[in-house]
């Protein structure tokens, strides 16, 4: 392997050796790889009978974003957000829309070389006062984001992961103090769509989703809705009482809509009617924060308040307009809107 991608080499924590192979303990698939070779994610390697990350501060995108494009709604309410991502991810999603570099394999992707102090410096130099891990799964990149999300609490900047959810309990606990927020994808609420679809687990995915909620991490939810696949009204209940009883009726829930992308270029793209059906589930089930992405409506990206109903922030695209907020609570009633920022 030649120098150039050898910059990205550190050793990876949370693993252990079972015999001859190294188990890797990062995410739930416990990865027991030979030497030489790589973990499902592709950027973790077994070297000389260690166990090592090869993405330590490589980075194949940058790019300042909203942060509703996340999309985090209740979390810094219009403020600009330094995005970062590498390359790999734990699943397989048939449907992924960055598939070029989650599924990109190493050696095949220009990386730039980044230090963690460089991460809070960007973000100031871009006008940002807050940092994403997105694009790829940021949960294999952990090392790196463990190191650069500390350089960003002790410079006051404030940090984003935009997960699969699909994590080991104790990486998160390790990176629970120095994440701020994380919008997590439960992408079905069915075992066999995970298998199917995504080659990996639901269980996990809410076991991390409600530890990380529990830790105190901000937390929004995304449920991409892909016709036949996980659109049906039971499924979509049954999700929104999981929200509702395992976390809070507060969690903001943003229902978006599929459009063909992938290796699911054959379904069609979702339905309005399914989608306000999701809404009207949600509500019904007494979600109080239900958004609508990649759709055009009235109300769908909206925040009012729960209790009397007057608007608190009104966006259309990434327009991002506060007309009703005050200290996170409805600036009418006084009801909290559990918004930080």
């Amino acid at each position: 392997m030649s120098t150039s991608d050898d910059r990205g080499l550190r050793e990876a924590k949370f693993w252990r050796k079972e015999g001859e192979r190294l188990e890797c303990l990062l995410c739930p698939h416990h990865c027991r790889i030979a030497l030489n070779k790589m973990g499902i994610c592709g950027v973790r390697q077994n070297r000389n009978g260690r166990l090592y990350s090869l993405i330590y501060g490589q980075v194949s995108a940058m790019h300042v974003d909203p942060m509703e494009k996340k999309p985090l709604f209740h979390f810094h309410p219009g403020r600009p957000v330094l995005s970062l991502g590498s390359i790999g991810c734990n699943l397989r999603c048939l449907h992924c829309q960055n598939f070029s570099i989650s599924q990109a394999k190493f050696g095949s992707a220009h990386l730039n070389p980044l230090r963690p102090e460089d991460v809070p410096q960007l973000a100031r130099e871009g006008g940002c006062r807050d940092v994403a891990f997105t694009y790829n799964e940021p949960t294999i990149w952990h090392e790196f984001a463990y190191d650069a999300f500390r350089q960003c609490k002790e410079r006051s900047i404030s940090t984003v992961y935009v997960t699969n959810g699909f994590m080991e309990t104790e990486p998160l606990r390790e990176l629970a103090p120095y994440l701020s927020a994380a919008n997590i994808d439960v992408k079905s609420f069915r075992e066999d769509f995970y298998r199917q679809t995504c080659k990996g687990r639901l269980g996990p995915v809410l076991e991390a989703t409600e530890l990380a909620h529990k830790l105190g991490v901000h937390v929004e939810l995304t449920y991409l809705i892909i016709p036949t696949r996980n659109d049906k009204e039971e499924e979509v209940q049954d999700f929104c009482r999981w929200v509702a009883d395992k976390l809070s009726p507060k969690v903001p829930v943003h229902f978006t809509r599929f459009h063909p992308d992938y290796m699911m270029t054959d379904l069609p793209g979702t339905p309005m009617a399914t989608m306000e059906m999701a809404m009207r589930v949600g509500r019904r089930e007494g979600l109080n924060f239900i958004y609508l992405g990649n759709v055009s409506s009235a109300e769908g990206e909206n925040t009012r308040c729960p209790k009397c109903g007057s608007l608190a922030i009104r966006r259309s695209g990434y327009r991002v307009e506060i007309t009703g907020l005050r200290d996170g609570n409805c600036s009418k009633c006084g009801e909290p809107l559990n918004i930080v920022g």
